[in-house]
């Protein structure tokens, strides 16, 4: 299972790492464009508006587990452990329950848009609008893996000191 695990975590950091890359790359070649050639892409703003939204929803799975979302562990930490650990428990169904309600509602917001096309590329809106549903998959599945050991901060540092030491990384 840890396997596996890792292997998700991978793919998701090599298509948040696609995403920023063809975003550098977009934005670049139009900046060339445009200051040296005297003519930029009129795709590429849209473009990179899209991959950066793209990149944001797929990365978050991400931060949650590398505790980069803005969170306030201080009422938490002041508990007595059994309160502490309910109240993380309460954080993770809140959390479960939005990204799940957002993710139904990209999927109908991908349906919405999809007979509509964008300014620029002339593409069907649901393709970029996929960033909601495929972004809240990528946080479920993340929250579901990443749960036990976010509730107990213990377990969770104790899992990293052997993911160290074995040499697989946090």
């Amino acid at each position: 299972m840890r396997r596996l695990e890792s292997a998700f975590v991978e793919a998701n950091r090599a298509l948040v790492a696609v995403a920023l890359a063809a975003i550098f790359g977009i934005v670049f070649a139009n900046v060339i464009g445009r200051y040296v050639l005297g003519s930029s892409f009129a795709w590429g703003e849209e473009a990179a508006r899209h991959l950066m939204v793209f990149g944001a929803f797929a990365g978050a799975g991400l931060a949650l587990r590398e505790r980069r979302l803005v969170a306030i562990d201080l009422v938490a930490d002041m508990l007595p452990a059994p309160a502490g650990r309910l109240l993380r428990w309460m954080v993770v169904i809140v959390l479960f329950v939005f990204m799940a309600a957002m993710g139904w509602l990209g999927i109908r917001f991908v349906d919405f848009g999809w007979s509509k096309e964008t300014m620029s590329t002339g593409m069907s809106r649901g393709i970029p609008y996929l960033a909601i549903p495929i972004g809240c998959a990528l946080f479920l599945a993340h929250l579901a893996l990443f749960a036990r050991r976010f509730v107990d901060p213990e377990r969770d540092a104790e899992e990293r000191a052997r993911l160290l030491d074995a040499g697989d990384g946090p």
